[in-house]
């Protein structure tokens, strides 16, 4: 048994100082008053949490760890560690991997090579294609986290742009489908017209000119009305711009069958970071306008963007170098996405209950994941204990990642992340990941 002691925890909209007793993989009792002396007596660890915010575990619902085929960038392994040491528990990952997870049976492999593999628990989408209707419709709810569409530009196939493809998957699809939402038609468009001198590149300033804010509402619009028409369940993925905001509404997440999530680079960056940051800060879609950016923290803190995750893409660095047609859009993120959203907090952007309100529970809840995103009683003890009284800077020195660098290089976050815990087990403890890899996988409820 391990008991986490006079922590100040932080969990469904409350914050109260308290203790947990772990037993197993699980949180076995929660305390407000002190634990009885005897019980202490009898656990084999117990840790002093005194100004300490104890946490959920953070649920991830859009990383990229590159594995299979492109793991040069990273690797379920390298990219789990990243995860831990930042606080983030569990992860869902993309199809967009060589091959792509576009069947059951790559499906399958991809389970496959995460067990024993993977510090953080872990579920995959299925991808969606032009011609594999069949293969979505027969995917296993229960282990499969939702559909991935990307009605955008994408790598291979998985580009759906056949409009009676796309009213299939949104009338048929029974699970959760999860859209990366950008107008090919109007990026091809842009990019026409920006289109550089011979021998000249585009500086990456002008990238979220060409994945314009009208190319990302255009899409998003599409993708709304689809699941309006069909009552289809959407989560549409990396909202970037204000006039997105208008397809959404306020709410408890319960009563949505639209949700929408926010990732930490659209909230933390602006276009006016481009110039000292380069291509360290070039996502699809692209980061845009302080206005963007406001609209976005805005739309967090009245419920109208749900969840708050990463979209963790590690590119090594000599594939980011270039302009705007040719650097790689994507970085790495899971290792300090906690910091990020608990820095705004301190400023006054967020409040720390909303913070794990986006990042913990509502993750749990829109999946329906099963026993996981709070500190209950008989639920898995997927846990952070963060100190927001120990400033970290990231360096190349403490960056986990694969790839080795971080887009936040240079920035000093006011909290470290202390210890992780996954599945009972202490996975991070002060810059240590232990070799114990605990992950397992997710199952959901439907």
């Amino acid at each position: 048994m391990i008991l986490i002691q006079k922590a100040t925890v932080i969990n469904e909209g409350e914050t109260f100082t308290g203790s947990l007793l772990l037993e197993g993989e699980r949180i076995s009792r929660i305390f407000r008053e002190e634990p009885p002396e005897q019980l202490l007596q009898r656990c084999r660890q117990v840790i002093d949490a005194r100004g300490l915010y104890l946490i959920p575990g953070v649920i991830d619902d859009q990383v990229h760890f590159r594995e299979p085929g492109l793991t040069h960038k990273g690797d379920i392994f390298s990219e789990s560690r990243a995860a831990v040491a930042g606080g983030v528990t569990s992860y869902l990952e993309m199809p967009n991997t060589l091959p792509q997870t576009v069947t059951l049976e790559a499906l399958r492999q991809k389970q496959e090579m995460a067990a024993g593999r993977s510090a953080a628990n872990y579920a995959f989408y299925l991808g969606a294609t032009n011609d594999n209707i069949r293969e979505l419709k027969q995917a296993d709810a229960r282990t499969t986290c939702g559909v991935k569409v990307f009605m955008g530009s994408s790598t291979g196939n998985m580009l759906v742009d056949d409009p009676y493809t796309l009213q299939q998957i949104f009338a048929e699809v029974e699970m959760l489908i999860a859209t990366h939402c950008e107008s090919e038609e109007l990026i091809r468009q842009n990019r026409e017209q920006y289109r550089p001198k011979p021998g000249e590149e585009l500086p990456i300033e002008i990238h979220p000119l060409i994945r314009s804010a009208e190319a990302c509402y255009r899409s998003s619009a599409e993708a709304v009305a689809l699941a309006d028409r069909y009552g289809s369940r959407l989560h549409v993925l990396h909202l970037s711009t204000a006039r997105e905001m208008s397809l959404f509404e306020d709410g408890p997440l319960e009563e949505k069958h639209i949700t929408a999530e926010a990732c930490v680079p659209h909230l933390w960056f602006s276009d006016e970071d481009y110039a000292r940051l380069g291509a360290r800060i070039k996502w699809n879609p692209a980061v845009k306008r302080s206005t963007d950016r406001e609209a976005l923290r805005e739309a967090v803190r009245r419920g109208r963007i749900d969840v708050v995750a990463t979209d963790h893409a590690p590119h090594l660095w000599s594939e980011k170098e270039g302009g705007a047609l040719k650097a790689a859009s994507g970085g790495p993120l899971v290792q300090h996405s906690l910091q990020v959203m608990c820095e705004l907090a301190v400023r006054g952007v967020f409040t720390k209950e909303l913070v794990v309100e986006r990042m913990c529970h509502a993750p749990a809840r829109l999946f329906r994941i099963r026993e996981r995103g709070f500190i209950r009683e008989g639920y898995y003890a997927d846990l952070v204990l963060v100190d927001p009284a120990a400033p970290t800077t990231v360096t190349p020195e403490n960056i986990l990642y694969k790839c080795g660098w971080s887009p936040f290089e240079g920035e000093t976050f006011g909290c470290s992340v202390r210890k992780t815990f996954v599945n009972g087990q202490v996975v991070y403890d002060e810059g240590v990941v232990a070799e114990r890899l605990c992950g397992k996988a997710l199952s959901f409820d439907r």
